[in-house]
């Protein structure tokens, strides 16, 4: 009853500018007037709301900004100028701009003071709210974290690493304006202070590194290139390559140190050694894989020594220096195009004459149409940096080649012919070239490929150049001589690491040396496969001994926690003999075990670290020195050199950084890059474990059994 004789007072003693009055708290019997939902923004705290003329402003208390202040206009522009307004930094925007929920608790009343009043004299609608209960306040907040200057700067260097971008991009302008407007609280460091900041986080990053690498249970494999830059300078680049307890390759970049053109061979290897060192691996390395075929065999030879002296190398360091594959092959490559070169030039030079005109290009479609030629191919020219596309460019043209002759005998003016005999070699030339091609795209395509994948492809280039060097074509023959050159000095420091390398590959094991081995020995085969087998023998017994010695320090300790002092000198020897009894003989034919077992199917699915992930319990040993070999890295040589000429050259903006900072940069920047892929892997990885039936929408109605 309280309440209706409230209404009927609220309606009789009210005008319209009081129904719209503001909403006031209550009791649950009273009735609340909602003011009009332009003026219960929190917004309008900081704004004055002025009319001139017909047009409404909103003119900020902080800056006396006009804006618009029309109800149509809503108050988003005026919460962003907030955000915004730089009067304002030394506030918290987040705290200023909250709100209250609402619940839709509203009633809409149409009333009229008497049936006598005009129709369009009514009482306009008005909103009428009431509450049964107590109104529940839930603030919500713009920001979900304070702003932190520290944290954003750090991350502006993080991001300054990671994408490579210059770090004099802090002095730009648009960047500059950019975060202003973003977030006006934000100090932009300047180019110095940045560098700081970058050289900071790697000092942090190589400390987790740091401890990665020293609690590996394999070993390390080093692959050692040389990197150019524009003013001449050469740096040393070092990198790790190795499984981790997950069997995933690994691979990071350790240092990138500037060296001095001058620098001799004693200081190079000076140098590898310091930085062995300073990661303190020196007494875990498997092998080092140089990126230049031809690096000095005594930076090797110093390396070698200096490792060997505290603990011998493997197999007496047969394994140790590997040469990167890649490269002998664009050797080779190079001593092609170098034959070849006066043949190449007059294929440029009549594709360019083709190309010349449109008219030149519809007469050279004629006549080739009116020689049965129906290539679909265009005539191009090639790149000459890459060496791929001159492969494509003389395989168009060999399609090509008949159209070219009959060119010769209609127009007088085209002068680059190539005789009968340029285009054997040619076609000759072509075919190696593509096999080139295909082998290198074999070793590239995967970005972390294991060193199983390598032996098939360079046991056929090793046939080929022998077939090659047989050739009664003199000029084949000696292009083929010299190429093999310097195959032979690839495959003498090399074909031990390719061997092992695919015997611990379960689709092969002997059997692949066994059949590419006469076909490049001939008849001493057997000596070559029983020096394969003899190391791989010698291999697997030197990581039983190693096994062997940390388990039973493994086995004398874990005795100790469990008996007196007296009882464990007393059984020391017993656990010893209870190993080699046991354990020994089980080990020993790991190897035989394995090899004797038949080849795992090949398939395109076949995932070599599952395999060995899934049979480490049946191989203990064997495992451990599988994961290591394959670990190698055969080639040093990225999928997007792989086919120029040139090697690596550092950028002209970090040339002109110190040699700190370029170092700083270089690593950080692989060390950032792998930890964003292994989590965008493991995001993946998580979201193909969970079955498609989880991302199902939920039903709206489940029926019960």
């Amino acid at each position: 009853m309280k309440f209706w004789l409230a209404l009927v007072l609220i309606l009789q003693n009210s005008t319209v500018s009081g129904i719209q009055a503001h909403v006031m708290e209550t009791t649950s019997n009273e009735i609340v007037l909602k003011k009009p939902k332009r003026l219960t923004s929190v917004v309008w705290n900081h704004f004055e709301r002025i009319k001139k003329a017909d047009i409404c402003y909103a003119v900020c208390l902080h800056c006396n900004k006009r804006l618009s202040g029309s109800s149509n206009s809503g108050t988003t522009h005026l919460r962003n100028h907030l955000m915004r307004c730089l009067k304002r930094s030394n506030f918290d925007v987040s705290q200023l701009l909250t709100k209250k929920r609402k619940k839709d608790n509203t009633v809409t009343i149409t009333s009229y003071f008497d049936g006598s009043q005009q129709k369009d004299d009514h009482i306009p609608l008005a909103t009428i709210k009431y509450d049964p209960e107590p109104k529940r306040v839930e603030p919500i907040s713009v920001g979900n974290t304070k702003f932190d200057q520290e944290r954003s700067r750090m991350d502006l260097a993080r991001m300054i690493i990671l994408h490579g971008y210059p770090l004099a991009m802090v002095d730009h302008i648009g960047f500059q304006r950019f975060v202003k407007n973003l977030q006006p609280m934000f100090d932009i460091p300047t180019n110095s202070a940045l560098e700081l900041d970058c050289i900071a986080i790697y000092a942090s990053e190589k400390q987790k590194v740091y401890g990665v690498l020293n609690r590996l249970h394999g070993r390390i494999c080093i692959a050692v290139d040389l990197w150019n830059s524009p003013e001449n300078a050469r740096y040393l680049c070092l990198t790790a390559q190795y499984f981790d307890e997950k069997w995933k390759l690994q691979k990071k970049i350790l240092n990138f140190v500037m060296i001095d053109a001058a620098h001799t061979d004693d200081i190079q290897s000076e140098v590898i050694i310091k930085c062995l060192m300073e990661w303190g691996i020196e007494r875990r390395i498997f092998s080092i894989t140089f990126g230049d075929l031809f690096t000095n065999d005594d930076i090797v030879s110093r390396v070698k020594d200096h490792l060997s002296q505290n603990k011998p190398l493997l197999c007496n360091g047969r394994l140790f220096d590997v040469r990167c594959a890649a490269h002998a092959l664009r050797l080779m490559v190079g001593d092609a195009m170098d034959a070849l070169r006066e043949v190449i030039h007059k294929i440029r030079e009549s594709i360019r004459y083709v190309n010349s005109t449109p008219t030149m290009q519809g007469k050279f479609i004629e006549i080739a149409q009116q020689v049965g030629i129906d290539n679909k191919k265009s005539l191009f020219g090639d790149c000459h940096m890459r060496w791929d596309s001159t492969s494509v460019m003389l395989e168009t043209a060999m399609a090509y080649r008949t159209a070219f002759s009959l060119l010769q005998e209609n127009d007088t003016a085209y002068t680059s012919v190539l005789s009968e005999e340029e285009w054997e070699w040619a076609n000759s030339v072509t075919g190696y070239l593509k096999l080139f091609v295909e082998i290198t795209n074999v070793m590239t395509s995967n970005k972390l490929p294991t060193s199983s994948i390598y032996f098939p492809e360079i046991c056929d280039v090793h046939v080929q150049l022998i077939d090659w060097c047989n050739s009664s074509d003199e000029f084949i023959r000696s292009m083929a001589l010299n190429m093999k050159a310097k195959f032979d000095i690839y495959w003498s420091k090399c074909s031990l690491s390719l061997a092992i390398a695919v015997i611990v590959d379960p689709r092969f094991k002997m059997k692949l040396v066994e059949y590419y081995y006469p076909k490049i020995y001939g008849s001493d085969a057997q000596e070559y496969i029983k020096e394969v087998s003899d190391i791989i023998k010698e291999l697997f017994n030197e990581y039983l001994i190693g096994s062997t010695s940390v388990s039973v320090e493994q086995g004398v300790g874990s005795s100790a926690n469990r008996v007196g002092s007296e009882s464990r000198d007393r059984l020391k020897e017993f656990d010893k003999f209870i190993h080699d009894t046991s354990h020994g003989q089980n080990t020993v034919l790991d190897l035989e075990k394995y090899l004797e077992e038949p080849v795992f199917p090949r398939s395109h699915d076949f995932k070599i670290f599952d395999w060995w992930k899934v049979h480490t319990p049946r191989y203990p040993i064997l495992s451990m020195m599988a994961q290591d070999v394959l670990g190698i890295p055969m080639s040093t040589v990225t999928s997007e050199l792989a086919f120029r000429s040139g090697g690596r050259v550092v950028d002209q903006y970090r040339s002109s950084l110190s040699s700190e900072t370029v170092e700083a940069l270089i690593c950080t920047q692989d060390w950032l890059q792998a930890e964003s892929e292994t989590r965008v892997h493991d995001t993946m990885s998580l979201k193909e474990s969970i079955p498609s039936s989880s991302y199902s929408p939920v039903p709206l109605c489940i029926e019960a059994n």
